[in-house]
């Protein structure tokens, strides 16, 4: 799938396909790329929420922008997401640190194990959102929970579009369990710390994919490093 949505992206930046026009059709995509129809499908999914493509039922994928600016997640950019993130679950997990219960912790740490053992990414993002509900109501305040609620179909499709596209789920759960153990011990300080680095390496594997580095390909038979 990234090979495929890399491929659509630079056609669409080097302008092969220009704002207003429509992709080739699934089937000729799937015919000239060599790919299925539901790889197919993921890429153009991401292509939309990169904000490059909007699909148009019963008539096509239409491109939309030739560059990447802020990706869209369910009613969301992600500037916006991780503005709030940043204002809500930071200092929740502060909070969470002094008013957690025995039952949160329990309930923290089940989750958590799960996710490490989880292969399927669908079941993985599911329970990425869950773990992020647990800390909202560790922290004692219905108010937080709400808000995280709020934002739960935004925070699954980020989720899913990080670890398809930046391989985030083994730094993700270490930084998971960074968060829980900073919990069990009633650190506010390390709780508060651990949730920001969490929401930095988002922050940064989001760049990555929006903006990738530019890097030369020497051309056939060119000089060799």
């Amino acid at each position: 799938m990234e090979a495929v949505l890399a491929h659509l992206r630079d056609a669409i930046e080097r302008g092969d396909y220009a704002i207003g026009d429509k992709l080739p059709s699934e089937a000729e995509l799937c015919r000239t790329l060599e790919v299925s129809r539901p790889v197919l499908r993921e890429a153009l999914r991401a292509l939309q929420t990169m904000g490059l493509t909007v699909s148009r039922t019963g008539k096509g994928t239409f491109v939309v922008a030739s560059t990447v600016e802020d990706p869209t997640f369910g009613d969301y950019s992600a500037s916006d997401l991780l503005e709030v993130r940043r204002h809500v679950e930071i200092p929740v997990a502060g909070y969470a640190a002094r008013r957690r219960t025995p039952e949160n912790l329990d309930h923290l740490a089940h989750i958590l194990d799960r996710m490490e053992r989880e292969t399927d990414t669908t079941a993985w993002v599911a329970m990425d959102t869950l773990f992020h509900l647990a800390v909202a109501e560790a922290a004692q305040n219905p108010v937080f929970r709400r808000v995280i609620e709020e934002i739960r179909d935004a925070l699954a499709r980020q989720s899913a579009f990080l670890n398809e596209l930046g391989g985030r789920r083994e730094q993700s759960n270490r930084e998971h369990r960074a968060i829980v153990e900073a919990l069990m011990d009633g650190s506010e300080n390390d709780a508060v710390e651990a949730m920001a680095h969490h929401l930095d390496r988002v922050e940064t594997t989001l760049t990555d994919i929006v903006r990738p580095p530019r890097t030369d390909t020497p051309t056939e038979g060119g000089p060799e490093a």
